[in-house]
This record gives C-alpha cells, sequence and structure tokens, in this order.
C-alpha cells in the first residue's frame, strides 16, 4: 500500500502563502483521486480539495478561489497551494487517497 508523507507546513501571517507536499512512496499514476484535508483542534475533519486522475478539481466554499491542488505523477507528488491564508485555516493538514491511506500531517498555523 502506498504510503504518503506531507511537508510545507509552518507559520504564517494573515494574508500569506504557504505550498505543502504530499510524495507517495510508490506511483500515483493509475490513482483515481487524490485529496487533502484538515482538522482543526476540537473540529471535524474537513476536506479542501480533491484533483481526479485527469485533473479535474473540487473545493468546498470555504477554500474556493484561494487553494489550488496538483498533481504531478512524474514526481509521484500532490500539491496544495494555498493563498490569502486566514486564522481559520489553522489546521494540520493531510493528504489522503479516497478508501485508501492518510498522511500523517503537517501543521499549518496561520497568525493574525
Amino acid at each position: 500500500q502506498v504510503q504518503l508523507v506531507e511537508s510545507g507546513g509552518g507559520l504564517v501571517q494573515a494574508g500569506g502563502s504557504l505550498r505543502l507536499s504530499c510524495a507517495a512512496s510508490g506511483s500515483i499514476f493509475s490513482i483515481n483521486s487524490m485529496g487533502w484535508g484538515r482538522q482543526a483542534p476540537g473540529k471535524q475533519r474537513e476536506v479542501v480539495a480533491v484533483i481526479t486522475k485527469g485533473g479535474s478539481t473540487n473545493y468546498p466554499g470555504s477554500v474556493k478561489g484561494r487553494f489550488t491542488i496538483s498533481r504531478d505523477n512524474a514526481r509521484n507528488t500532490v500539491y496544495l497551494q494555498m493563498n490569502s491564508l486566514k486564522p481559520e485555516d489553522t489546521a494540520v493538514y493531510y493528504c489522503f487517497i479516497p478508501n485508501g491511506p492518510r498522511g500523517q500531517g503537517t501543521q499549518v498555523t496561520v497568525s493574525i
């Protein structure tokens, strides 16, 4: 089973940007969908971006227009570009394969 490892989290001021990476231990070429989710303390997990094998993307209203998911099959990596970050975006962000594995996550903290 493929393993997923996230990186790129950190502390950023409101309005700033971060780019998260999710490196897979094996080929992602044949994986139909991959996504990013987040979980803030005391809150339920939330899916923030999904990308299909064909490159179609989907976002919830809370991040639409600010977050962009992309995948590089040659590098077995999925990215999440986050712009115009808000304090409410503070959470542990993880990448996942629907009905499959999930990474350990990377902390994103957005300060006022």
